[in-house]
């Protein structure tokens, strides 16, 4: 499972790789796992380094090594465990939103 993270500001981000043990997606398609590190870490939050240059990204998980329960209405939620081949949270505004939700 690929488990991308823009929200670089994350405690446990590491370079676009969340690294969390445990991700929770609530019901209104927000990462609840987020902790703002801010202070230790030096890289903001920024669509441009997307689109400008290649970002250094950290390995893909192994998905047997994360757990992700979706509160969400979603189309790859069953049974409160995300099915998807992995997920993206994106940084908007101030949430980690999860941009891999597709309503059912």
């Amino acid at each position: 499972m690929d488990i991308r993270c823009r929200k670089t500001i994350c405690k446990y981000n590491d370079r676009f790789t969340c690294k969390a043990k445990d991700i929770l997606i609530n019901g209104k398609v927000v990462c609840e796992t987020f902790v703002d590190d801010c202070k230790n870490k030096k890289e903001l939050d920024t669509t441009k380094k997307l689109f400008d240059e290649i970002p250094n990204f950290a390995p893909q998980r192994d998905s047997k090594t994360a757990c992700i329960t979706c509160k969400a209405n979603c189309l790859f939620n069953h049974n409160s465990k995300c099915v998807s081949n992995g997920i993206t949270l994106n940084a908007i505004k101030e949430k980690p939103f999860c941009i891999s939700f597709l309503k059912k």
